[in-house]
């Protein structure tokens, strides 16, 4: 098809140029054009190196899947997905079928815990919970036909912390998957494939990305056959990252360190400072040698705490809403790992969907809250802290 001054529609090549951008260029194609029809089957049968259609690969998630292969010291290349809900959907979904069984922790994100409880059991694949803490209480809930075994390294939100080299062994005395979420830890606290797990997953839209301005995962295999199975299964089930929110995750990431010691800096001191306030009666976080895990996230994390802490409020629902409306600057919203302070309350966001007996038995009330630490200046956040809960308590 020819425009009005008869030249084609598409250009035939970009503009040359003898320098290069220092800027990773976006590229938003959706499709890309080969040569011949020889030529388009050397890429898909791997002789050449190239790209086809947008949904099966392309230039800016691949630059951050290499940046997050490099962090992980991943086997092989990973996986970028569209969230990191899709990063856990494909290892359950992508390598499970009808008969298997799936055991997780008991205290991983809601929409994880979501899916073991309700989508897998509809499509046949059985699954159970148990204390990713206890070794024997896993061993006790494996079955014979158990294919995996899913938990996170700390977890969402009571930051307890998985005994990583028990359930390791475990995974391989029985032949079975240990699959590690390790988004709240991050590749500068701690990696999964050096501890022996086989699968990790990341959600990068946060501390990575740590924008809140993306929405991507990432998964990864030491075992090149289930690297190409998840790969499969993403590419068919449209699995598939915007390039754009690559764009800027890679942006984000270049900072990551950086943000990572700021954040977990910060969050030392407001833990610490939280468990002098009246009215409020615990504060988890993995550094404090109150902590009921504290000797094994020290041997595991290697000093590395995070930038996640949660406390509980004396009171109900009624302190809780005025503790928000108090916290002035910060950010009430269920997300984290965002260059500001964010405040979760589990029990109406991400664990709204359990009984509130069954919160209670994970230790999350309606006073409980989990903090993610952000940039700001760590006196400056401690004063806020200090007068939302007084206000709080008060009202």
């Amino acid at each position: 098809m020819k425009n009005e001054t008869g030249s084609l529609m598409r250009p035939d090549a970009l503009p040359e140029s003898a320098s290069r951008p220092v800027v990773t260029p976006l590229s938003p194609s959706v499709v890309y054009a080969s040569d011949t029809p020889d030529m388009l089957d050397q890429q898909y049968e791997g002789a050449l190196h190239g790209y086809t259609y947008a949904r099966e690969g392309h230039p800016n998630a691949d630059v951050v899947a290499k940046r997050l292969d490099r962090m992980e010291q991943a086997p092989h290349p990973g996986v970028v997905t569209s969230s990191g809900m899709a990063a856990v959907s494909a290892v359950l979904l992508g390598l499970t079928k009808s008969g298997d069984h799936v055991l997780g922790g008991n205290q991983l994100y809601g929409r994880s815990l979501r899916m073991m409880t309700d989508d897998l059991p509809r499509l046949g694949i059985a699954t159970s919970m148990a204390d990713p803490g206890d070794i024997d209480a896993m061993r006790s809930a494996l079955r014979p036909e158990t294919r995996m075994i899913l938990i996170e390294a700390v977890s969402n939100p009571t930051l307890r912390v998985a005994d990583v080299a028990g359930l390791a062994a475990l995974a391989q005395e029985k032949d079975i998957l240990l699959v590690v979420d390790n988004t709240f830890t991050t590749p500068r606290a701690f990696r999964p494939f050096e501890h022996g797990a086989d699968i990790v997953i990341h959600s990068v839209t946060k501390l990575l990305a740590g924008h809140s301005d993306v929405m991507l995962g990432y998964v990864a295999a030491r075992a090149q056959t289930l690297n190409d199975r998840l790969r499969i299964f993403t590419v068919t089930a449209g699995m598939n990252p915007s390039p754009f929110d690559c764009w800027l995750a890679e942006r984000g990431m270049l900072s990551f360190d950086l943000r990572f010691d700021r954040a977990q800096a910060t969050a030392t001191r407001l833990a610490d400072h939280l468990a002098t306030l009246p009215g409020v009666t615990r504060v988890i976080y993995p550094g404090r040698s109150d902590h009921p895990d504290h000797d094994r996230a020290a041997a595991l994390l290697g000093g590395q705490f995070c930038n996640m802490v949660s406390f509980e409020l004396d009171g109900d629902r009624s302190t809780a809403n005025a503790f928000t409306r108090a916290a002035a600057g910060l950010s009430f919203a269920p997300t984290l790992g965002d260059v500001g302070t964010t405040i979760s309350h589990p029990a109406s966001s991400s664990h709204r969907a359990l009984t509130a007996e069954k919160r209670a038995e994970l230790g999350m009330s309606e006073g409980f809250f989990r903090v993610s630490v952000g940039l700001e200046d760590a006196e400056a956040l401690c004063t806020v802290f200090t007068q939302a809960i007084a206000d709080a308590q008060s009202s």
